[in-house]
């Protein structure tokens, strides 16, 4: 790879020269760092393509008068934003809070910002609203959760305007370096085996909302775990959620009020989980005796509660890192094709929720 050669010395700091109180410009870290201003912006956009003396030579002066670039006039000179997009659809409030730590993670020193845009893919302005955010912003890049990550219209219009993106889904939808694959399935299989293992015959399962790809990747995960132990999930075993506290509370009063009802619930995701503590509570059933709980994501709240939660670890902020890295790879000269594709594998994490049943 080839390196910009500069000129000149860095003047000492006698020789600043700039008036008391004055915020520094991109001209003066040019004048007093000796080079050129379009060396500076090179280092100020992280190029690859800076010898190292000098981008040190330079990144001193910045550190030295405090110099912060202006996002918006940056996004003028290289006509889009200096902003990374995480356009969700997701009631979990952990889910999205988790990411958006993940991605913070990646982008911090880069210069790039976080702007967040949930919106409601059953509304009818949902394209349109997506469309007008990804274009009023001039995104350098977009980061796409579940469930907006599995939607083919979305995809096509920001390639279409020029947004480079990455998505996150349960399952492979796109080019490796543009997708994060969490195995979802793998994760509910293993939640399945535990519940199995610990004696556990009359089990339930509440899933997520229909269209999330992740609900039905870990319902059949779950289902696939059961029958390697010959148990067959009931319908009547299995009740709709809404990935939401409250959701989980009202399908565990269901399935409790069942004549037989289960010994354990699989719940889709941790905040849904949860709500099954309060349905055990308020009918009197003791956590994991009476009734073993086990969720999906390992959300904070999951070994904070007690009995603490049994659950599938899924990596959120890690997830949010590696989606955000791929779309930085772009940016410093790298071609994402060829850095590694790591993948998430789900883990159980079994804690006090689970354990065999009262016979």
């Amino acid at each position: 790879m080839s390196t910009i050669e500069d000129e000149g010395d860095a003047a000492g700091p006698a020789d600043h020269g700039l008036t008391p109180g004055r915020a520094a410009t991109i001209n003066d870290i040019a004048r007093i760092a000796g080079v050129s201003k379009k060396t500076v912006s090179r280092v100020i956009n992280q190029s690859p393509f800076v010898k190292a003396d000098t981008r040190e030579k330079v990144e001193a002066v910045i550190a030295e008068l405090g110099f912060s670039p202006d996002p918006q006039a940056r996004g003028l000179a290289f006509r889009r934003s200096f902003l990374i997009g995480m356009i969700y659809d997701n009631p979990s409030p952990n889910y999205v809070v988790n990411m958006q730590q993940g991605i913070l993670d990646a982008v911090r020193g880069s210069g790039l910002e976080l702007v967040v845009h949930p919106c409601d893919r059953t509304s009818d302005d949902f394209m349109a609203n997506v469309r007008g955010f990804a274009v009023r912003q001039k995104l350098f890049g977009a980061v796409l959760p579940p469930s907006v990550s599995e939607d083919e219209r979305v995809t096509g219009m920001l390639t279409e305007v020029g947004c480079p993106y990455v998505r996150i889904a349960s399952v492979s939808l796109d080019a490796p370096e543009r997708m994060v694959v969490t195995n979802d399935s793998l994760g509910a299989a293993e939640a399945a085996r535990h519940l199995v293992g610990l004696g556990h015959q009359r089990i339930a399962m509440i899933t997520g909302p229909d269209l999330f790809r992740s609900t039905h990747e870990r319902g059949e995960g779950f289902r696939s775990g059961l029958a390697e132990a010959g148990i067959a999930l009931a319908d009547e075993m299995v009740v709709r959620g809404a990935y939401t506290f409250e959701s989980g509370v009202g399908a565990a009063r269901e399935l409790l009020s069942r004549k037989a009802r289960p010994t354990a619930i699989f719940a889709g995701n941790d905040e849904m989980a949860i709500g099954v503590y309060q349905a055990a509570r308020d009918a009197g059933l003791d956590v994991p005796f009476d009734l073993s709980i086990v969720g999906f994501d390992d959300a904070p709240m999951s070994s904070r509660i007690w009995p603490t939660l049994t659950t599938v670890r899924l990596p959120i902020r890690d997830m949010g890192r590696m989606a955000a890295e791929k779309l930085l790879a772009r940016s410093r000269g790298l071609d994402p094709a060829k850095l590694d594709q790591p993948e998430v594998i789900p883990t159980l994490i079994a804690r006090d929720s689970s354990a065999p049943p009262r016979r």
